[in-house]
């Protein structure tokens, strides 16, 4: 079921190079999409809501009756549980605000960096069939840490014309003032340009298919994105003192989100190698998705037998992993070696689903080995900032000759001329 490699730099290179895209024409008609939408407005929205999404909408924006009557058939447990969750996504993204600062120099010369919250962001979460509260938690609550005053949501309607009651649940717990029935690339232009409907956003976060994230590549430049995200993935790192059934239902857990999803072992130990493919083909067996779980696992899925943990590691920055996984004696002591990953899960007690759902660490993460270079959702991603400088004539005047020098060397003479016309 998963291909096992011992001690195989070559197929490491070979896992490394393997594509686990789809595009087709997906980047034309994704552009016809947002052109059309950008010219007829809610008309569009209604037309691709009832070809894709089945149903036949004129208003999309959710009513507060509605957020009320999925409040109260959650129940209190679920609405309980939606909150502690949110305490801790809470308690862990205020630590991530920053203040700007001030310099004040000798000379007189003020220098300075001012913080400030983008005005109105977009949420993208996942729905039709689906539900993901999670997806609402993670991306809104950050936001509203920020203190972003209009948090816009859009996720597809079911076939009834409603949203999932638990995500609902959740953007109440989590401060949305806006949702709108929408999905898709219809739903990310809506919130690039506008309609007479949809507000327009500064920026739009969360995750998608694929044509989701061409969307929003497509309108990246009108406003800001977090990321592309593509398929998700895990790598475990594990020794000796691993168990070969945590590690099987955390690489199940991965492999059920999409068939292009990827689970990687790397291991020190052959036999747990071994009893982690026998365990893996058991609990796939008994999943409710194991169809699409064993075919991520068959064709996207690895298990590397090495000789150490720095081999281990090593291979572990090559593929720098959506989620990382130590299972070893001792992760805080490897947790040093890591330099590419978007989340780690530290031991044999901390599987990713922790992470997804109820630790504080956010959820939306940087995949398809782009964390060598890029970082998950946080606080910084719903602000932006400004520097300012105060010069008094005096301090200009003192290194008024040096910027002429310089201004001149470039050809900007211009540039030099406003430094003169104050001495």
């Amino acid at each position: 079921m998963i291909n096992i490699y011992r001690n195989d730099p070559e197929a490491v290179e070979k896992f490394l190079s393997a594509e686990r895209s789809v595009r087709g024409n997906v980047e034309s008609l994704v552009a016809s999409i947002i052109a059309d939408v950008a010219a007829r407005g809610d008309e569009a929205l209604t037309d691709y809501t009832e070809r894709l999404d089945g149903i036949k909408l004129t208003d999309f924006k959710v009513k507060k009756s509605e957020i009320d009557n999925a409040v109260a058939q959650c129940g209190e447990r679920y609405m309980q549980i939606l909150r502690e969750a949110a305490a801790n996504i809470s308690l862990y993204h205020k630590k991530q605000r920053r203040r700007g600062f001030c310099i004040r120099k000798p000379d007189g010369t003020v220098l300075g960096q001012r913080v400030i919250p983008l005005a109105r962001v977009g949420i993208y979460v996942p729905g039709g069939t689906a539900s993901y509260p999670s997806t609402v938690l993670m991306n809104a609550i950050p936001a509203k840490i920020a203190g972003v005053k209009d948090i816009v949501m859009v996720t597809p309607p079911g076939k009834d014309g409603s949203i999932r009651k638990e995500v609902l649940a959740a953007a109440r717990v989590a401060g949305v003032t806006k949702i709108f029935k929408l999905g898709g690339a219809q739903a990310v232009a809506a919130l690039a340009y506008g309609t007479k409907s949809v507000p327009r956003v500064d920026k739009i976060t969360g995750p998608g298919n694929i044509f989701v994230a061409t969307a929003k590549r497509q309108v990246f430049g009108t406003v800001a994105i977090d990321m592309i995200a593509g398929p998700s993935d895990i790598l475990i790192v594990a020794d000796d003192s691993a168990r070969y059934d945590f590690i099987a239902a955390d690489m199940l857990s991965q492999a059920e989100h999409d068939r292009l999803s990827q689970a990687v072992l790397v291991c020190t130990d052959e036999a747990l190698a071994a009893k982690v493919s026998e365990e893996l083909e058991r609990r796939c067996a008994m999943l409710e998705r194991r169809e699409i779980a064993a075919d991520s696992i068959g064709k996207n899925g690895a298990i590397f037998v090495v000789k150490d943990l720095d081999e281990a590691m090593d291979i572990a920055n090559r593929i720098a992993p959506e989620h990382l996984e130590l299972c070893v004696k001792d992760p805080f002591d490897t947790l040093e070696k890591v330099r590419n990953a978007g989340s780690v899960f530290l031991g044999n007690y901390a599987p990713e689903a922790l992470g997804d759902y109820f630790a504080g660490p956010n959820h939306t993460l940087p995949t398809v080995s782009t964390a060598r270079f890029s970082s998950p959702l946080t606080v910084d991603d719903f602000v932006k900032k400004s520097s300012y400088v105060y010069s008094t004539p005096e301090a200009l005047a003192n290194v008024s000759d040096k910027i002429i020098e310089l201004a001149c060397s470039e050809g900007l003479t211009a540039h030099a001329e406003s430094i003169r016309v104050r001495e």
